[in-house]
């Protein structure tokens, strides 16, 4: 499948900056797909009263850590060139895959003293020496911390990995530490936001309980390639990056009970998503998972449990929005994105969130 049917002009100022406030006062587009496609101009407040009684949320409850460095290269001479890093999967308890640049300035067993300028550290530095270079520009970076000292380091020097469309325009800042994360964040490990969780707070939350909504939680730690555009003119020439996911017997046999019971599955998010279809077996049932996952899902894909969704809007050619498509059709999606284009939605990680039913 050709990847620039997936493209589409967006106007830079539909690009938000900074989320909704309060966050469940986002604007939510309602996508009823099939032949009679309608489209719906709600709120996120609204999302209770949109579904049934016995319907089941699913969240991602993975936590952002703040995974964007930066420093200087120490050690080889006066020149210290400054180095800017972004973790991007733990390998151990000190060493971690990053992406750096700019990368042609570093080699094997150079170390990077990533500095703190203005803020109070309790460590006097945070030392990494380069361990690997790997054919995609990642490097390993081994640090001189371990466990939880190294992990608190991190979060005292770090920056919350904004995307780049956002990082492009202006600096993550202390209220990225709270805006750039979900109300269900626990799990440490993410270095993107699964960001239709954003929308969420605790009244959204009470409604739904009163309406009998059931929420439940899954882990998928979000890598940086979910906003990377696919590059390959083909569809089928595009490969993944592999995200760590879990699903527990316990939500496993939640979700299953609620199906069986006559609720839909609804996945808040295409990490959820993804994470449950490939724990689901052929009829739909979920089973209990822990692993990667690198399902790359496009249109003419079969969904096996998911029947609708909670989402942002998406980059062009991006794998997110080869998704929403395979679950309403391209050219519902192109209409709908048409629509809130013309509408006045904000997009992307920031922006307004749709509700897309399969």
């Amino acid at each position: 499948m050709r990847t620039d049917i997936f493209d589409f002009d967006l106007p830079k100022d539909r690009i938000a900056l900074r989320p909704a406030s309060p966050r469940d006062g986002a604007r939510l587009l309602v996508v009823h797909s099939g032949a009679l496609a309608a489209f719906e101009d709600r709120t996120v407040r609204d999302l209770p009263a949109l579904l049934r009684a016995g319907d089941a949320l699913v969240v991602n409850d993975t936590k952002v850590i703040p995974a964007r460095l930066y420093g200087r290269r120490i050690g080889r001479g006066e020149h210290e060139p400054a180095i800017a890093a972004t973790l991007i999967k733990r390998v151990d308890g000190s060493r971690w895959t990053a992406l750096v640049r700019p990368g042609k300035r570093l080699a094997v067993g150079d170390v990077v003293r990533f500095g703190g300028e203005g803020r109070v550290c309790f460590l006097d530095q945070l030392d990494a020496k380069i361990e690997a270079k790997g054919e995609g520009g990642e490097v390993t970076l081994a640090f001189a911390f371990h466990g939880a000292v190294l992990d608190g380091a991190l979060a005292e020097r770090g920056d919350m990995p904004l995307p780049p469309y956002i990082a492009g325009r202006r600096p993550a800042d202390e209220r990225d530490r709270t805006d750039y994360q979900t109300m269900f964040a626990r799990e440490e490990g993410s270095v993107a936001a699964p960001t239709a969780g954003l929308h969420f707070t605790e009244s959204i939350v009470q409604e739904l309980g009163k309406h009998n909504i059931a929420l439940h939680r899954v882990t998928l730690h979000v890598g940086p390639g979910t906003f990377l555009p696919v590059k390959a003119e083909d569809t089928a020439d595009h490969r993944m990056q592999g995200e760590w996911g879990n699903v527990s017997e316990e939500t496993a046999a939640a979700l299953n009970a609620a199906r069986h019971a006559g609720g839909r599955i609804i996945a808040v998010g295409s990490t959820a998503l993804r994470l449950l279809e490939s724990a689901a077996a052929e009829d739909g049932t979920v089973v209990a998972y822990s692993g990667e996952t690198s399902l790359f899902i496009t249109p003419g894909y079969r969904f096996r449990t998911v029947e609708a969704m909670l989402t942002n809007f998406h980059l062009p050619r991006s794998t997110l929005f080869m998704l929403v498509c395979a679950l309403c059709g391209l050219d519902v999606m192109q209409r709908a994105y048409a629509h809130a284009i013309s509408g006045g939605y904000r997009f992307y990680s920031y922006g307004d969130a749709c509700l897309l039913f399969r």
